[in-house]
């Protein structure tokens, strides 16, 4: 059975600054790496209506759909109901890098994110060697300290609900949230800011760190008994 799917950015969900497949292909190696079955997805919409019931983890790794609309509606209208089913009784989601402007039809993703990438607010320096700043109590952080990477700096991310702090940056004397944590109802969700490009993914830092966050997302503990009843 598949423990981690990995919804790519295809479709809709591709655009010209962002190699999903090179990415999701890493991403899938490094879970491989962990011991799970993993499936990737390049049309997320359908993924997501075909979503298996055990299935721990999903990866979102895509873009922005922008105005784009969907091939099919009714693919939509399922996705939806599939990944509100999914959040109800426990999911862990990854959402990586650009997933901070990705699946902004589903309500569900929107709540467990946490926070957004806004146009014309939101911003990153080029491209080039970033110094990661390790904060927090949180058990994936527990052990790592501060690392630097090749990768973008996502900064003035638009914070909607509380978040963990895992690692940050500084930008203009200022600390900026790159990776962070939340538990939302019985589903858990970890961002990470990091992973432009497969250059994000040869840090082995950055893979400890993702390693910690899978297996602390799969771990998601579901409703209880109390709850099913």
């Amino acid at each position: 059975m598949t423990d981690v799917v990995i919804l790519s950015g295809g479709g809709r969900y591709a655009d010209p600054w962002h190699p999903f497949a090179e990415t999701s292909a890493a991403l899938a190696d490094l879970a491989r790496e962990a011991g799970y079955e993993v499936d990737v997805r390049d049309d997320p919409d359908a993924a997501l209506a075909a979503l298996d019931p055990g299935v721990r983890v999903l990866v979102v790794n895509a873009g922005d759909p922008g105005d784009r609309p969907p091939a099919d509606e009714r693919v939509v209208a399922a996705a939806e109901a599939a990944l509100d089913a999914a959040s109800e009784r426990g999911v862990g989601i990854l959402a990586m890098h650009a997933a901070a402007a990705s699946l902004r039809d589903y309500a569900a993703f929107e709540r467990a994110l946490g926070g957004r990438w806004v146009p014309d607010v939101s911003w990153h320096p080029p491209i080039g060697r970033a110094h990661v700043h390790v904060v927090g109590n949180h058990a994936i952080a527990e052990g790592l300290t501060d690392f630097t990477v090749v990768d973008e700096r996502y900064t003035r991310l638009q914070l909607l609900a509380t978040i963990e702090p895992i690692a940050e940056h500084e930008e203009d004397g200022t600390r900026h949230p790159l990776v962070w944590a939340r538990e939302v109802g019985h589903s858990r969700l970890v961002y990470d800011a990091l992973g432009h490009d497969v250059r994000s993914y040869e840090s082995p830092e950055h893979r400890a760190l993702l390693t910690r966050a899978l297996a602390w997302l799969a771990a998601v503990p579901g409703p209880s008994a109390d709850d099913r009843v």
